[in-house]
Protein backbone atom coordinates (compact mmCIF):
# COMPACT_ATOMS: atom_id res chain seq x y z
CA UNK A 1 0.00 0.00 0.00
CA UNK A 2 1.57 3.83 -1.08
CA UNK A 3 0.68 6.46 0.63
CA UNK A 4 -1.97 7.95 -1.56
CA UNK A 5 -3.62 4.37 -0.97
CA UNK A 6 -3.16 5.60 2.71
CA UNK A 7 -4.54 8.85 2.48
CA UNK A 8 -7.42 7.37 0.32
CA UNK A 9 -8.15 4.69 3.22
CA UNK A 10 -8.48 7.70 5.77
CA UNK A 11 -10.85 10.43 3.53
CA UNK A 12 -7.40 12.13 2.32
CA UNK A 13 -6.98 13.66 -1.21
CA UNK A 14 -4.36 12.37 -3.00
CA UNK A 15 -0.95 14.39 -1.97
CA UNK A 16 -2.00 15.87 1.02
CA UNK A 17 0.19 15.18 3.92
CA UNK A 18 -0.42 12.31 5.84
CA UNK A 19 -2.28 12.46 9.13
CA UNK A 20 -4.22 15.00 7.16
CA UNK A 21 -7.84 14.97 6.81
CA UNK A 22 -9.91 16.72 4.00
CA UNK A 23 -12.98 18.84 5.69
CA UNK A 24 -15.70 16.12 4.13
CA UNK A 25 -14.05 13.44 6.13
CA UNK A 26 -13.36 14.67 9.40
CA UNK A 27 -14.82 18.33 11.06
CA UNK A 28 -11.50 18.68 12.60
CA UNK A 29 -10.13 19.71 8.99
CA UNK A 30 -6.44 19.38 8.53
CA UNK A 31 -4.84 20.29 12.31
CA UNK A 32 -3.47 17.02 13.71
CA UNK A 33 -1.04 17.40 16.75
CA UNK A 34 1.78 17.81 17.22
CA UNK A 35 2.23 18.88 13.76
CA UNK A 36 4.56 17.84 10.96
CA UNK A 37 7.42 20.50 11.89
CA UNK A 38 7.12 19.44 15.74
CA UNK A 39 7.07 15.84 14.77
CA UNK A 40 9.59 15.69 11.68
CA UNK A 41 12.27 17.36 13.80
CA UNK A 42 12.15 15.72 16.95
CA UNK A 43 12.15 12.35 14.72
CA UNK A 44 15.40 13.16 13.41
CA UNK A 45 16.90 15.14 16.58
CA UNK A 46 16.03 12.70 18.78
CA UNK A 47 17.65 9.86 17.60
CA UNK A 48 20.26 12.00 16.89
CA UNK A 49 20.36 13.37 20.67
CA UNK A 50 20.20 9.82 21.99
CA UNK A 51 22.91 8.17 20.52
CA UNK A 52 25.45 11.19 21.07
CA UNK A 53 24.95 10.65 24.81
CA UNK A 54 25.45 6.92 24.45
CA UNK A 55 28.72 6.96 22.05
CA UNK A 56 30.13 9.88 24.71
CA UNK A 57 29.78 7.27 27.84
CA UNK A 58 30.35 4.16 25.75
CA UNK A 59 33.83 3.74 26.94
CA UNK A 60 32.86 3.16 30.99
CA UNK A 61 31.16 0.24 32.15
CA UNK A 62 27.31 0.83 32.15
CA UNK A 63 26.95 -0.17 36.19
CA UNK A 64 26.34 2.65 38.41
CA UNK A 65 29.88 2.41 40.72
CA UNK A 66 31.49 3.13 37.00
CA UNK A 67 29.65 5.58 35.60
CA UNK A 68 30.38 7.79 39.04
CA UNK A 69 33.66 7.26 38.81
CA UNK A 70 33.20 8.62 35.57
CA UNK A 71 31.75 11.55 36.57
CA UNK A 72 34.16 11.83 39.61
CA UNK A 73 37.03 11.90 36.62
CA UNK A 74 35.53 13.78 34.05
CA UNK A 75 32.59 15.74 34.82
CA UNK A 76 31.81 17.47 32.00
CA UNK A 77 31.62 14.63 29.62
CA UNK A 78 29.67 12.52 31.69
CA UNK A 79 27.05 15.56 32.00
CA UNK A 80 27.17 16.06 28.12
CA UNK A 81 26.38 12.35 27.71
CA UNK A 82 23.36 12.09 30.13
CA UNK A 83 21.83 15.55 29.10
CA UNK A 84 22.03 14.73 25.68
CA UNK A 85 20.68 11.06 26.22
CA UNK A 86 17.52 12.22 27.76
CA UNK A 87 17.07 15.66 25.87
CA UNK A 88 16.65 13.15 22.89
CA UNK A 89 14.36 11.18 25.18
CA UNK A 90 11.92 13.96 26.30
CA UNK A 91 11.87 14.74 22.22
CA UNK A 92 10.81 11.10 21.90
CA UNK A 93 7.23 12.22 22.97
CA UNK A 94 6.53 14.27 19.22
CA UNK A 95 7.75 11.43 17.66
CA UNK A 96 5.85 8.64 19.01
CA UNK A 97 2.57 10.92 18.71
CA UNK A 98 3.78 11.76 14.63
CA UNK A 99 4.49 8.10 14.27
CA UNK A 100 0.94 6.71 16.20
CA UNK A 101 -0.96 9.38 13.49
CA UNK A 102 0.34 7.80 10.97
CA UNK A 103 -0.29 4.38 11.49
CA UNK A 104 -3.92 5.20 13.21
CA UNK A 105 -4.58 5.84 9.53
CA UNK A 106 -5.27 2.40 8.71
CA UNK A 107 -4.55 0.47 11.95
CA UNK A 108 -5.74 2.94 15.21
CA UNK A 109 -5.82 -0.20 17.61
CA UNK A 110 -1.92 -0.55 17.32
CA UNK A 111 -1.52 3.17 17.02
CA UNK A 112 -3.37 3.81 20.63
CA UNK A 113 -2.00 0.69 22.29
CA UNK A 114 2.07 0.95 20.46
CA UNK A 115 1.94 4.83 21.44
CA UNK A 116 0.75 4.52 24.52
CA UNK A 117 2.73 1.72 25.92
CA UNK A 118 6.00 3.79 24.75
CA UNK A 119 4.85 7.26 25.92
CA UNK A 120 4.31 5.60 29.51
CA UNK A 121 8.33 4.21 29.70
CA UNK A 122 9.58 7.86 28.77
CA UNK A 123 8.35 9.02 31.38
CA UNK A 124 10.26 6.42 33.65
CA UNK A 125 13.47 7.37 31.33
CA UNK A 126 12.79 11.00 32.38
CA UNK A 127 12.66 10.27 36.21
CA UNK A 128 15.53 8.38 36.05
CA UNK A 129 17.53 11.35 34.18
CA UNK A 130 16.78 13.69 37.50
CA UNK A 131 18.03 10.55 39.73
CA UNK A 132 21.07 10.81 37.55
CA UNK A 133 21.84 14.34 37.98
CA UNK A 134 20.75 14.25 41.84
CA UNK A 135 23.38 10.98 42.17
CA UNK A 136 26.24 13.19 39.93
CA UNK A 137 25.80 16.20 42.46
CA UNK A 138 26.36 14.27 45.71
CA UNK A 139 29.60 12.86 43.61
CA UNK A 140 30.41 17.12 43.53
CA UNK A 141 29.62 18.10 47.28
CA UNK A 142 29.75 14.43 49.17
CA UNK A 143 32.05 12.59 47.31
CA UNK A 144 32.81 9.46 45.30
CA UNK A 145 32.61 7.45 47.87
CA UNK A 146 29.70 8.66 49.99
CA UNK A 147 28.02 9.02 46.28
CA UNK A 148 28.47 5.82 45.62
CA UNK A 149 27.40 3.78 49.19
CA UNK A 150 24.24 6.03 48.64
CA UNK A 151 23.13 5.10 45.66
CA UNK A 152 23.63 1.73 46.70
CA UNK A 153 21.77 1.93 49.87
CA UNK A 154 18.70 2.92 47.88
CA UNK A 155 19.01 1.66 44.45
CA UNK A 156 15.72 -1.19 45.22
CA UNK A 157 13.84 1.52 46.46
CA UNK A 158 9.96 1.24 45.22
CA UNK A 159 8.91 3.74 43.30
CA UNK A 160 5.48 4.05 40.87
CA UNK A 161 7.92 4.63 38.30
CA UNK A 162 8.75 1.14 38.19
CA UNK A 163 4.94 0.24 36.74
CA UNK A 164 5.30 2.11 33.08
CA UNK A 165 8.74 0.31 33.25
CA UNK A 166 7.65 -2.32 32.04
CA UNK A 167 5.56 -0.91 29.35
CA UNK A 168 8.38 0.41 27.54
CA UNK A 169 9.93 -2.96 26.83
CA UNK A 170 6.43 -4.34 25.18
CA UNK A 171 5.59 -0.84 24.00
CA UNK A 172 8.58 -0.61 21.21
CA UNK A 173 7.44 -4.34 19.73
CA UNK A 174 3.38 -2.96 19.54
CA UNK A 175 4.51 -0.26 18.03
CA UNK A 176 7.25 -1.86 15.36
CA UNK A 177 4.03 -3.64 14.22
CA UNK A 178 1.48 -1.30 13.68
CA UNK A 179 3.80 0.51 11.45
CA UNK A 180 4.83 -2.78 9.83
CA UNK A 181 1.05 -3.53 9.28
CA UNK A 182 -0.20 -0.10 8.34
CA UNK A 183 3.15 0.00 5.73
CA UNK A 184 4.33 3.24 7.48
CA UNK A 185 7.22 1.47 7.65
CA UNK A 186 8.75 -1.42 5.41
CA UNK A 187 9.70 -4.49 7.08
CA UNK A 188 13.59 -3.58 7.92
CA UNK A 189 12.66 -0.48 9.42
CA UNK A 190 9.69 -1.82 11.08
CA UNK A 191 12.50 -4.78 12.57
CA UNK A 192 14.93 -2.42 13.89
CA UNK A 193 12.14 0.26 15.53
CA UNK A 194 11.49 -2.90 17.16
CA UNK A 195 14.81 -3.60 18.55
CA UNK A 196 14.32 -0.50 20.76
CA UNK A 197 13.38 -2.96 23.48
CA UNK A 198 16.84 -4.14 24.37
CA UNK A 199 18.02 0.06 25.34
CA UNK A 200 18.96 -0.71 29.10
CA UNK A 201 16.44 0.83 31.48
CA UNK A 202 17.46 2.30 35.05
CA UNK A 203 18.95 4.86 37.33
CA UNK A 204 22.82 5.24 36.29
CA UNK A 205 22.63 2.85 33.70
CA UNK A 206 25.31 3.79 30.97
CA UNK A 207 26.18 2.33 27.36
CA UNK A 208 25.57 -1.38 27.53
CA UNK A 209 27.83 -3.10 24.62
CA UNK A 210 26.66 -4.34 22.16
CA UNK A 211 22.65 -3.53 22.96
CA UNK A 212 22.49 0.18 23.78
CA UNK A 213 24.42 0.66 20.00
CA UNK A 214 22.04 -1.95 18.33
CA UNK A 215 18.99 -0.30 19.79
CA UNK A 216 19.53 3.43 18.83
CA UNK A 217 20.96 2.63 15.24
CA UNK A 218 17.76 1.04 14.97
CA UNK A 219 15.70 3.76 16.04
CA UNK A 220 17.89 5.79 13.72
CA UNK A 221 17.21 3.82 10.74
CA UNK A 222 13.90 3.89 11.69
CA UNK A 223 12.49 7.89 12.42
CA UNK A 224 15.01 9.65 10.82
CA UNK A 225 14.03 8.89 7.30
CA UNK A 226 10.47 9.25 8.19
CA UNK A 227 11.39 12.47 9.99
CA UNK A 228 12.78 14.35 6.94
CA UNK A 229 9.34 12.12 4.73
CA UNK A 230 6.96 14.38 7.10
CA UNK A 231 8.93 17.54 6.69
CA UNK A 232 8.98 17.74 3.37
CA UNK A 233 5.28 16.90 3.31
CA UNK A 234 4.44 19.22 5.73
CA UNK A 235 3.72 22.75 4.94
CA UNK A 236 6.36 25.47 4.67
CA UNK A 237 6.57 27.24 7.77
CA UNK A 238 5.71 31.16 7.55
CA UNK A 239 8.15 33.53 8.16
CA UNK A 240 6.62 34.76 11.50
CA UNK A 241 6.89 31.53 12.68
CA UNK A 242 10.40 31.56 12.21
CA UNK A 243 10.51 34.69 13.86
CA UNK A 244 8.80 32.68 17.02
CA UNK A 245 11.02 29.80 17.06
CA UNK A 246 14.53 32.08 16.62
CA UNK A 247 13.24 33.76 19.89
CA UNK A 248 11.79 31.11 22.04
CA UNK A 249 15.08 29.26 21.47
CA UNK A 250 16.77 32.62 22.60
CA UNK A 251 14.95 32.80 25.30
CA UNK A 252 15.86 28.80 26.38
CA UNK A 253 19.37 29.57 25.80
CA UNK A 254 19.32 33.10 27.89
CA UNK A 255 17.52 31.07 30.87
CA UNK A 256 19.61 27.95 30.80
CA UNK A 257 23.21 30.30 30.66
CA UNK A 258 21.86 33.11 33.50
CA UNK A 259 18.60 31.99 35.07
CA UNK A 260 18.60 30.87 38.50
CA UNK A 261 19.41 27.86 40.04
CA UNK A 262 17.43 25.59 41.69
Amino acid sequence: MNDDSLRQAAGQTPGQPLGQTSGRARPAGTFWFPGPWVGGIAMVLGPLLMSAGVLLRIRYHFFFPQQLQAYDAEPTLMVAAYSLFVAGNVLMWPAIVTLAQMIGVTRPGWAVWGGSLVMFGLFTRTFHGGIDHLAFQLVGVQGLSTATKAVADSYGAWDVFRFPALTIVTGWVVLAIGAYRSRVLGPIRSFALGWMWILALGTLKGTEVPQSPIALTGLCVAFMPLGVRVLRDGPRPSRRLWVLIALAVTLTVLIMLFGPEG
